[in-house]
């Protein structure tokens, strides 16, 4: 299996251009900086905003669903671990060495030409209220990694007790799919709007 790492570089070159120009339309109030250095990208900063008055800069890590071009999915997966050569590594919900403030959550992608994005859709996600509202449920890093550890995880969904599968959410496994093999908690993303936690782009 192809790592996606490295499958998705030239996807994601293409996506920015695309979501630039989303920025400059809607965000009138807000100076970005795309960033390209590959430690801060790293440390989940893809982008920068800057407020033109106040001078408040956020930093926006963006995530997108190049793995479903043409479709608009109702959810979206925060990704809580991943394997690595082997090694359980922590994914990017719940590491506190992550910098972001905001997730950018890009969803229905559309190629309506030839290897060019034409459309998609953005949510943006406060990461701090999210966790804090998680963590509220009683849905932290450790309860959900107890389901990972919980004998030998088959690959698919897995209901969370403190969520609602139909409304809000549940645990999806990509043991079979992804050479990452990525432990995801998948999200409505009208759970999260409805909440406060994220609001609609475009």
């Amino acid at each position: 299996m192809k790592s996606a790492f490295t499958s998705d570089l030239g996807k994601e070159k293409r996506l920015s251009e695309l979501l630039d120009t989303y920025y400059s339309q809607y965000l009138k109030h807000y100076l970005f900086e795309r960033i390209h250095n590959i430690q801060e990208q790293l440390q989940g900063v893809d982008v920068i905003f800057k407020h033109r008055t106040t001078q408040e800069t956020f930093l926006v890590d963006e995530k997108a669903q190049l793995d479903y071009i043409n479709e608009d999915l109702p959810t979206f997966a925060f990704e809580l671990h991943y394997l690595k050569k082997g090694a359980l590594k922590e994914g990017w919900l719940f590491d506190s060495s992550k910098k972001t403030d905001f997730y950018a959550l890009v969803t229905a992608i559309y190629e309506d030409e030839p290897a060019k994005y034409t459309s998609c859709k953005i949510t943006f996600v406060n990461r701090k209220k999210l966790v804090a509202f998680l963590e509220a449920m009683g849905v932290t890093r450790n309860s959900l990694l107890d389901y990972y550890q919980h004998g030998s995880l088959p690959h698919g969904k897995l209901e969370v007790r403190e969520l609602n599968p139909k409304k809000a959410g549940y645990l999806y496994h990509s043991k079979n799919n992804k050479a990452e093999q990525p432990f995801n908690l998948i999200l409505k993303l009208d759970f999260l709007v409805t909440h406060g936690i994220a609001k609609t782009l475009v």
